[in-house]
């Protein structure tokens, strides 16, 4: 698919994760147009009408039959999700699934029998595609690292957090040891989906510690839910290679074993200091190399959105034949291991992973 032709895909569920297709299909209308909505609820479906000028649907058959898609995303809850893939796997439609595609393992395995009949599916990790993790991860490929030994992610929960843990490490599917502790402490209540606090209230926070020990590698899981929204609870990532390391920012290696580098991520604006050109995220520089370039000049979105547009830029060139970008396997590794994660938290004991059919192929 060419730059100048524009995405048609559908959604499949009207909820909060929906709604980032919609911001991202009306801040870029030149690339992206959703052709129509499934979204059972009547009401919910007039309001998303009014709210982002789209059309809504019952039934996915009223979706097909009106109108011709590119891939349709099934952004429904984990219970119903596998039943969708299901149905559009039948009529040979391309489907980008949000996370997980099923919500346990006995649900992943059958999907992945779907895709061995030839099912289309990608997933929407869209973690590994946000900008600042992009710059790292070019610059890990890059090989200025050395190998990767060691990873330290604490971005995000379960799943996501392990799919950046395994792409920074390269991990793949190799078996893994996992262990794990939880902790409970107070905190001052912040925002949420619903916006900023009304009240000041003390919250109970979460917080979840494990080491996944890969052999000759290691990463280490490290995640509280407050920071989604928090004000006062950041993320961190720290990679550790042979001949250097990135800790958050920071970018240290060797030009020679004599010679050390420091330098930093910095991120690039538009529209700072007086700057007329809009403003956006042009992209991430490390030292003079552009690690990042956002392909979505003008739009003014957030990282994660311009994540998920990245994932709808990629599902595009797939279904029209192009390569795998995160594939049902990539996704169904990172939930079964988030499903070892909590069993290894819930008991306080070792947890070991087992080859899954997806692995074996």
């Amino acid at each position: 698919m060419s730059r100048s032709d524009k995405i048609v895909f559908g959604i499949i569920g009207g909820g909060w994760r929906a709604e980032f297709y919609l911001r991202i299909a009306q801040a870029i209308p030149s690339r992206f147009e959703v052709g129509g909505m499934v979204v059972r609820d009547s009401e919910k479906g007039r309001l998303l009408e009014q709210r982002f000028g789209v059309t809504t649907f019952r039934t996915l058959e009223s979706l097909l039959e009106s109108v011709k898609l590119h891939f349709v995303v099934v952004s429904v809850p984990w219970a119903v999700c596998p039943g969708y893939i299901e149905q559009l796997a039948e009529r040979h439609i391309a489907v980008l699934a949000e996370t997980p595609p099923a919500p346990d393992l006995e649900g992943l395995i059958r999907l992945h029998r779907l895709t061995e009949a030839g099912a289309r599916v990608q997933v929407a990790e869209q973690y590994p595609l946000q900008p600042r993790h992009q710059a790292i991860l070019a610059i890990i490929r890059s090989g200025l690292l050395g190998e990767i030994s060691h990873a330290q992610v604490s971005v995000a929960h379960g799943y996501h957090g392990i799919a950046m843990m395994r792409q920074l490490l390269g991990a793949g599917m190799k078996p893994v040891n996992i262990t794990g502790q939880r902790f409970t402490t107070a905190i001052t209540a912040g925002p949420s989906r619903a916006g900023a606090p009304a009240e000041e209230r003390m919250n109970s926070s979460r917080q979840d510690i494990a080491v996944f020990d890969f052999g000759d590698q290691q990463g280490v899981f490290d995640f509280s839910g407050d920071q989604y929204f928090s004000w006062i609870r950041s993320n961190r990532l720290l990679v550790r290679g042979a001949r250097g390391e990135i800790a958050q920012d920071e970018v240290r290696y060797l030009e020679d074993f004599r010679t050390p580098i420091h330098t930093q991520l910095r991120r690039i604006n538009a529209g700072e200091n007086g700057n007329l050109e809009g403003y956006y995220l042009k992209g991430i520089q490390c030292g003079s190399q552009w690690v990042y370039v956002n392909p979505f000049e003008q739009a003014r979105l957030s990282d994660d959105e311009l994540a998920v547009a990245t994932c709808l830029l990629k599902m595009a060139d797939y279904a029209g034949g192009g390569d795998s970008f995160y594939s049902l396997a990539d996704a169904s590794q990172d939930h079964y291991l988030s499903l070892l994660l909590n069993r290894a938290l819930e008991s306080g004991e070792p947890v070991v992973s087992e080859p899954q059919p997806w692995s074996l192929d």
